[in-house]
């Protein structure tokens, strides 16, 4: 089996983002997300969102997962950020803010 690039879209906030993606299937999402932080720095890390519905397949679950730390090779990211729904992606920024 193969995982191959779904598109090569740029989305502003975390809502589009959330819209693209699909119920049932795993995705592989890189993130560079400007973050103002308390003391009025400016960060922006770049990490991997690795969304895995609880409602996907045990194959799709088991390729994702076996492809994991590949793709964050490739990609040269700071970190995984692994979420369960769209839901998950509202408490993103806390997370990242939390990190920097």
């Amino acid at each position: 089996m193969e995982i191959k690039q779904d598109g090569t879209e740029t989305f502003s906030r975390l809502d589009y983002l959330g819209d693209e993606l699909p119920d049932h299937a795993p995705r592989f999402v890189l993130l560079s997300y400007p973050l103002a932080l308390a003391g009025g720095r400016l960060s922006v890390p770049y990490v991997m969102l690795f969304y895995l519905p609880e409602t996907c397949n045990a194959e799709m679950r088991m390729l994702y997962a076996g492809a994991k730390e590949l793709v964050r090779n490739q990609s040269e990211v700071g970190r995984i950020i692994e979420i369960e729904s769209v839901e998950d992606l509202e408490g993103i920024e806390e997370r990242l803010k939390g990190e920097a």
